[in-house]
């Protein structure tokens, strides 16, 4: 495994070593022990798995109330994908790093609790994403805010995204500054 740290301290890029040949490739995606030696010792407790068309943008959501990490992958396809520091107390508030998963790179994309996260697919394929979190959903403990809010200025690769009704209307990011969670 290849570890890549950012400059908001928690999240990480975790590549996969993968075994490849005309056949195609096989990979390990997750072995606790290997996770625990590069100082992920989370408990997961779920599987999730969406499928999104191309253009989709998920995001950004965050839970507070039983605060989940998340370990992200794409299967197949690509997104790109975000993580915003929500830690009000962080001297990274506010900032956010991104990653671009391909099913075709085994990777892992580590978001602690107290991040927001969102994703969209990039190209023209669907992109199958799994994530496991360390925490149970809890629909009445979640939130977000709008994927083009101003103040965080993220610089997604598509412009005109296909968003679903409750994510058009997520809140702004100062909107979320007045009543943080984390």
């Amino acid at each position: 495994m290849n570890i890549v740290d950012f400059k908001v301290a928690g999240p990480k890029l975790i590549e996969l070593k993968s075994f490849a040949d005309d056949r195609g490739f096989f990979v390990e995606r997750y072995k606790r022990h290997a996770f625990e030696e590069i100082g992920l010792k989370e408990n997961f407790v779920q599987d999730n798995f969406s499928r999104s068309a191309p253009g989709v943008l998920r995001g950004l959501h965050y839970q507070y109330d039983l605060p989940q990490g998340k370990l992200v992958t794409a299967l197949r396809g690509r997104i790109f994908d975000v993580a915003v520091d929500i830690r009000a107390y962080s001297p990274t508030f506010g900032q956010y790093v991104s990653v671009e998963l391909d099913g075709t790179k085994p990777s892992w994309f580590w978001i602690p609790a107290g991040f927001a996260h969102g994703f969209c697919v990039i190209g023209n394929e669907s992109a199958d994403v799994m994530y496991k979190v360390d925490n149970y959903y809890n629909s009445k403990g979640e939130n977000g805010f709008v994927w083009n809010d101003s103040d965080i200025s993220i610089e997604w690769p598509i412009q005109k995204p296909l968003l679903s009704s409750k994510d058009e209307l997520l809140m702004t990011f100062s909107e979320y500054r007045k009543n943080p969670k984390f």
